[in-house]
């Protein structure tokens, strides 16, 4: 059973191997319009926001550029949701090798 399983876990990363190379360009955070005047919502501007190395930005993005920034975070997203899976499969994985090589008879 564990040998099937160690199969499964095998293709699936795989499979998330090649959804990473197709991955376009990318950046993270959150992309959020913004208003001068709040109340009125005048003087419209957009805003990227986000975290690295532990840092705290905020970027100011043209109005010609908001397409493609929310594909690049889109893109991001889907990085980091692929990363993650491929981290509890490899958790799993060596978990697995492990039962597996201390059921394995002594000689």
């Amino acid at each position: 059973m564990e040998h099937k399983r160690m199969g499964q876990i095998e293709k699936k990363i795989a499979r998330i191997k090649e959804a990473l190379g197709a991955i376009g360009p990318m950046r993270p955070g959150s992309l959020t319009k913004q208003f001068k005047d709040r109340e009125n919502e005048e003087g419209a501007y957009w805003q990227i926001s986000y975290t690295r190395q532990m840092h705290s930005r905020t970027d100011y993005i043209r109005r010609e550029w908001v397409k493609t920034t929310q594909q690049q975070i889109k893109e991001y997203k889907a990085f980091k949701r692929l990363t993650e899976m491929w981290v509890a499969l490899a958790i799993e994985h060596a978990k697995l090798s492990m039962k597996i090589e201390k059921s394995k008879p002594k000689k």
